[in-house]
């Protein structure tokens, strides 16, 4: 079996991303098999399970070897919308259904991987839209969701078949992914860290069920944070539905609820948001939170409460476990 000291030691003779994860590549299988590669090292070498010098430097270094992996195979070309052009730089993140470019300091290039996921994200944008309208009057709800920029007809180069790309404000600098967190945090997080996440994540359920759209998709790679500035943003939108009908796709690993295949509701947002809570918190979640969410996913959706109600009763219960409440700073690579 292989051991922290290994690990590190893999990870500090390591000369470039491909000595830890293999050739660049593509495909989902090979970028699965890396991702694989990197939790199981970041696992071994956490400073919450092996801390010494050595180990932290280790893991400081795997992030860095395995972010620079992912961008290895960047484009190099440009997309033209109706508002301008955008350069298709490296790759940011892969989504189940499209790739997420950088493209400038201000915005990203999301292209669909297949011609049958076109629909998806013009789904995205009806949703983002229609947030954005409800956005203007409620102001609270602009930090929460992803901005749509412009959109992009373009053809595959390789194969010719019609892309239709979403440009979107890039939300790149500093945030990180709840599955980042989940990494980072192996043991499951401080349920008074995850408080805060939670609390605005509830905000964004409550302006999609204002916009009218259900998310359908609230997994730890959909849930942007900023650790510093206590940021939280729901992206991957590219499966949002409307009330009362079957959701537009379905993931494999997620467990929905049972509406999901005949008419979802805002309450299945409800229902997932909180399968969300208890895998990030883990064995950590205190009786009374696990409580909480037990409520909150049950099979018959009319009984589980509803979005704004829940930011009040999730602040009592807050107060009840916790008292005052006060301002806690989040180190990513740290435990709590």
């Amino acid at each position: 079996m292989t051991t922290a000291r290994d690990a590190a030691e893999t990870i500090r003779t390591a000369r470039r991303p491909e000595d830890l994860f293999g050739t660049a590549a593509t495909d989902s299988a090979a970028r699965q098999a890396a991702r694989r590669r990197y939790h199981q090292l970041a696992a071994l070498v956490h400073p919450d399970r092996a801390s010494t010098p050595d180990t932290e430097t280790a893991f400081a270094r795997l992030a860095e070897l395995y972010r620079h992996w992912l961008e290895l195979d960047g484009g190099d070309f440009e997309v033209v919308g109706a508002l301008g052009s955008y350069p298709v730089a490296a790759l940011h993140a892969r989504g189940s259904v499209a790739d997420i470019h950088r493209s400038g300091s201000a915005h990203v290039v999301k292209i669909p991987r297949r011609a049958a996921a076109n629909r998806l994200l013009a789904g995205e944008r009806n949703a983002l839209r229609d947030i954005a309208i409800v956005a203007d009057e409620h102001t609270w709800l602009r930090p929460y969701f992803p901005e749509l920029i412009d959109t992009v007809d373009h053809r595959d180069p390789t194969t010719g078949e019609p892309r239709t790309i979403n440009i979107l404000g890039a939300l790149t600098t500093e945030f990180v992914t709840l599955e980042q967190v989940r990494a980072a945090q192996p043991g499951g997080l401080d349920p008074r860290d995850y408080a805060w996440m939670h609390r605005r994540l509830l905000r964004c359920l409550a302006g999609a069920q204002l916009a009218g759209w259900v998310h359908t998709a609230i997994t730890p790679e959909n849930v942007l944070i900023h650790p510093r500035l206590h940021g939280v943003v729901l992206a991957g939108w590219s499966f949002a539905t409307r009330p009362g009908t079957p959701a537009a796709a379905t993931l494999r690993p997620i467990d929905y609820p049972p509406e999901i295949r005949d008419a979802v509701s805002p309450a299945t947002d409800v229902y997932l948001a909180h399968r969300l809570l208890l895998t990030m918190l883990g064995d950590r979640a205190p009786a009374a939170m696990r409580t909480f969410a037990t409520g909150c996913t049950q099979d018959d959706s009319r009984l589980r409460p509803v979005a704004a109600d829940l930011l009040g009763e999730f602040d009592d219960l807050l107060d009840r476990l916790y008292g005052q409440r006060r301002f806690r700073p989040f180190e990513l690579t740290k435990g709590q």
